[in-house]
């Protein structure tokens, strides 16, 4: 049953969590660091179609280089977002994969990139007003 306070605004809108992520000794900035870094948003894009071999996931994150993208992946991998994949061939296949985890959140970053991408035309434009009045 909802109280007289719910009934007029709604139910509260930010539920209480054990973490904070504006918090500054809170793990879960560290995570949030590792998804939203240069590479892990374009990592788990790139992974959200199924699983890719390194140098396919390279390939397909344009730029990134072999350092970063495999530091990327252990990050993700460590706070859950990637799984790791070792087969037992000749030569060792190694295929990476979203968790349920990773799965998810991609689904929520590739909702960050379309709207992005959905929007450029007018950060370009705000970009060359900022670029004439500053510049």
């Amino acid at each position: 049953m909802e109280t007289e306070a719910e009934t007029r605004t709604g139910p509260d809108p930010t539920p209480e969590f054990e973490f904070d992520v504006f918090a500054k000794e809170c793990g879960s900035r560290t995570a949030m660091e590792h998804i939203t870094g240069r590479w892990g948003v374009l990592v788990l894009g790139g992974l959200y179609d199924g699983p890719m071999r390194f140098n396919a996931l390279r390939r397909r994150v344009d730029g990134v280089s072999e350092k970063m993208l495999a530091q990327t992946l252990q990050a993700l991998e460590r706070d859950g977002f990637v799984l790791r994949e070792v087969h037992s061939t000749i030569p060792p296949r190694v295929e990476y994969t979203l968790t349920d985890l990773g799965s998810a959140t991609a689904a929520k970053l590739l909702d960050l990139i379309a709207h992005l991408e959905g929007h450029m035309a007018r950060v370009l434009v705000a970009r060359e007003e900022y670029d004439r009045t500053h510049g």
